[in-house]
């Protein structure tokens, strides 16, 4: 049997895939353990999340008293802000939810009327001489398909009960979860690094210390970056009396969070209320959001983020189509980050690499 570089490679492989093969003829053995990993994913990454965004606080506050009592202060802290976020933000937020409830139908017809208006148009009238593409057929399909999303809802309720009671349980859950991380995570490293010889123990900390690095710097950064745009967006919708312009912010804030693509999904819904207002305020609306988007990346991004993760923005664009499509939304919130803890795992273990390979020349 062959025994080369390569070869040994190969045959690595196929016992790899041939385990993987086997292990998927067993999988009332794996299932148990893939229920625990899906049940354990979401709170455990939402804890990571606010970990690498309180840990700051905690160390501060920890050098003047115990970090367990830091850590409480902190809850204390959040709790009263969020409190007062409520009683200041959530009246207004509720009115605008349940006037844009009201008036879905009415934007249904608004959006009907734009489409039949657009068939009408003499220069848009050109592209329908395909007769497998008209704007009647877009809004008929446009509408069936609302629709159909409405009654989904409606005859999945008892899926959406069980969606809630879970989101409630792992609200419950991550306090208790973020706790114990802010109190134990420094510790978390060196146990870890227990478990290698000590000729190596000095490379894994710094490969530690760099993905740790890695993922605050992000996390932190695209926070901030979202919260400053959709503070941004809420006056500037304020300024040019944009309906529910609480509601398409917060829209805005939390689509920002997807690098590249996330700030134009987050338009849409802007665009299309402007655009059911009339088409001077759409066209307000693109240029307000071209504004702030240009504020956020010459202003806001470099001097939060600036340029630690050193990722290519062809990449990042790349990443995200990927992720995309295998992982859906999520992975299109986590491509950046994970290929920013796996390119410093791969660049050191490169180096480490080459350093072993001259040395033993």
């Amino acid at each position: 049997m062959p025994q080369g570089k390569y070869f040994r490679i190969g045959y690595a492989l196929i016992i790899i895939l041939l385990i993987i093969y086997l292990s998927t003829l067993v999988d009332f053995i794996f299932r148990p353990i893939a229920v625990l990993i899906q049940t354990l994913f979401a709170p455990i990454i939402l804890a990571g999340v606010l970990y690498y965004l309180f840990r700051p606080f905690v160390n501060l506050l920890a050098k003047k008293m115990p970090r367990s009592l830091a850590i409480l202060l902190l809850y204390i802290i959040v709790a009263a802000v969020l409190t007062f976020l409520f009683l200041l933000v959530g009246p207004e937020l509720q009115k605008q939810l349940n006037s844009f409830m009201k008036n879905i139908p009415h934007l249904m017809n608004e959006i009907r009327t734009l489409i039949n208006n657009l068939q009408q148009n003499e220069y848009l009238s050109r592209f329908q001489l395909n007769e497998n593409f008209s704007f009647e057929q877009i809004s008929s399909e446009l509408t069936t398909t609302i629709n159909n999303v409405l009654s989904t809802i409606g005859t999945n309720l008892a899926s959406f009960i069980g969606f809630i009671t879970n989101a409630v349980l792992i609200v419950i859950i991550i306090p208790f979860v973020l706790f114990y991380m802010l109190k134990e995570g420094e510790k978390a490293p060196a146990q870890f690094l227990r478990l290698l010889p000590k000729k190596q123990q000095e490379d894994a900390r710094r490969i530690l210390g760099d993905m740790d690095k890695a993922l605050s710097s992000y996390i932190q950064g695209q926070i901030i970056v979202s919260f400053c745009v959709g503070v941004l967006a809420y006056i500037a919708f304020l300024i040019i009396k944009l309906d529910y312009p609480l509601v398409l912010a917060l829209v805005a804030m939390f689509t920002n969070v997807i690098p590249f693509i996330g700030p134009w999904i987050g338009t849409i819904p802007a665009v299309v209320v402007g655009l059911i207002h009339s088409p001077f305020m759409a066209l307000l609306v693109i240029l307000v959001i071209i504004v702030i988007q240009q504020i956020e990346s010459n202003l806001i991004s470099p001097q939060v983020m600036g340029r630690k993760l050193a990722i290519h923005p062809l990449t990042i664009i790349l990443l995200i189509l990927a992720a995309g499509r295998f992982a859906g939304l999520l992975g299109l919130i986590l491509a950046v980050p994970t290929y920013a803890v796996l390119k410093v795992i791969v660049s050191h273990i490169y180096r480490l690499w080459n350093l072993r390979k001259i040395q033993s020349d």
